[in-house]
């Protein structure tokens, strides 16, 4: 039977699909499930104490929320969406400092600040079921690929992206001098970049990697099939928390926890179109399928702006509660 589902743009039947906006409160230790329509708070339900990213199951059904800790924290909260009430934690230890998120092949991957790792947790059997270091200092946001073959991760404090990839190895020879079997092993690929950049995205064709620094306010524009910096843009967004393409991946939008603006960059000519300013700090950026609208949590102002993206204008605002950060969607099918 098909449901009422609603877009942006109104509302159309689609089989079995509901869709809520996802905001965290970092001051109130909540999450807030958001009507996307009317934009209304259906619930709020209480997360950790120091909630950072959320990210929502391929079902609908559960939210993920990642407590950091500063790097000292092993919580990520589970939320059931059905019932609106907190289910228990995961326990990442020996992880530590669970920080970005995203769910991939029906497990929760995540990074671990203050292990220098990456880990994934199997919501089936309730286990960790494995883990990656990257030795690198402040592995924080994370991006896998839909396959699970390749995990993409900026470490913030040395300025580097890893690139994680399920390899499968030539057959070495055998201590007899006979020719062994070929072998499955995960290896890590380097590339510097400036410091300070940590929000990233991978365009929707697979083949650029964007990363902007909040230190010097540049953008790194990596190859991901050469794996090397192909372009630096000096976007002078000092302060850069996030950047996001638009669905179509003709847009990079990148928001600035300092200058409380939207900067949107058009990908082709890797020119600035406009900065909207939507406050005084933005953090996490969401943007709607059909790219007709970006929601960004605006930290210091205590709301999560709304923003046509084809007038690039602030068109409302949510209360979602104090200190609003990681956003995501939840699509229950």
């Amino acid at each position: 039977m098909a449901i009422l589902g609603c877009t942006s743009t109104g509302c159309v039947a689609q089989s079995g699909q509901q869709r809520t906006l996802l905001a965290l409160s970092k001051n109130d230790h909540t999450l807030a499930i958001i009507n996307s329509v009317t934009l209304k708070v259906i619930a709020r339900v209480p997360v950790g104490p120091d909630p950072h990213e959320v990210v929502a199951s391929y079902d609908g059904k559960t939210a993920y929320v990642s407590n950091t800790g500063g790097g000292r924290s092993f919580e990520i909260n589970v939320i059931d969406l059905v019932a609106q009430k907190p289910l228990p934690n995961i326990d990442t230890r020996p992880l530590i400092g669970p920080h970005g998120m995203m769910f991939a092949g029906g497990k929760l991957w995540f990074s671990a600040e203050g292990s220098k790792s990456v880990g994934r947790y199997d919501p089936v059997t309730g286990k960790l079921d494995w883990s990656m270091g990257t030795g690198r200092d402040r592995t924080h946001m994370i991006y896998v690929t839909g396959d699970a073959k390749k995990i993409y991760t900026t470490n913030v404090n040395e300025g580097s992206v890893s690139i994680l990839a399920d390899t499968l190895l030539p057959p070495g020879m055998t201590p007899m001098g006979t020719p062994g079997q070929p072998r499955r092993e995960w290896i890590q690929t380097v590339i510097p970049v400036s410091k300070g950049s940590e929000g990233f995205d991978v365009s929707p064709d697979g083949r650029q990697l964007w990363t902007v620094s909040a230190g010097d306010g540049t953008v790194s524009v990596i190859d991901l099939a050469t794996r090397k910096v192909d372009f630096v843009i000096d976007a002078k967004v000092l302060g850069a928390n996030r950047l996001v393409f638009t669905p179509d991946g003709k847009r990079a939008l990148i928001s600035s926890l300092r200058s409380g603006d939207l900067v949107v960059y058009d990908v082709a000519s890797r020119k600035e179109l406009k900065r909207v300013n939507f406050g005084h700090g933005g953090a996490g950026i969401l943007v709607d399928d059909d790219g007709s609208r970006a929601f960004v949590g605006c930290t210091p102002d205590n709301y999560v702006a709304v923003i046509d993206l084809k007038t690039l204008e602030v068109i409302n605002h949510i209360d979602a509660g104090g200190g609003p950060d990681g956003l995501a969607w939840a699509v229950r099918r």
